[in-house]
């Protein structure tokens, strides 16, 4: 296996870390899928399937008892 060095700034790596954490995962193993599916030509994925891939990881609901969702929410990676 070959090693990849990249460059990015402090913040950057902090906040990635942390999201990491969040979804159990690491950065290397996060950034080696992502280059794997760049490599084979993978597309990113439809706006709509990141909206709700993001509402099925949140721990909220919908509607009056849930979360409302606002426009922000939709449009935020």
């Amino acid at each position: 296996m070959a090693n990849l060095t990249i460059s990015v700034d402090d913040a950057t790596l902090k906040r990635a870390r942390l999201r990491a954490v969040q979804r159990d995962e690491s950065v290397n193993a996060f950034l080696a899928d992502a280059l794997r599916r760049y490599a084979d030509g993978g597309e990113r994925p439809e706006p709509m399937s990141a909206v709700l891939s993001a509402a099925r990881r949140s721990g909220y609901g919908s509607g009056p008892q849930g979360r409302q969702w606002t426009r922000d929410d939709a449009h935020r990676g």
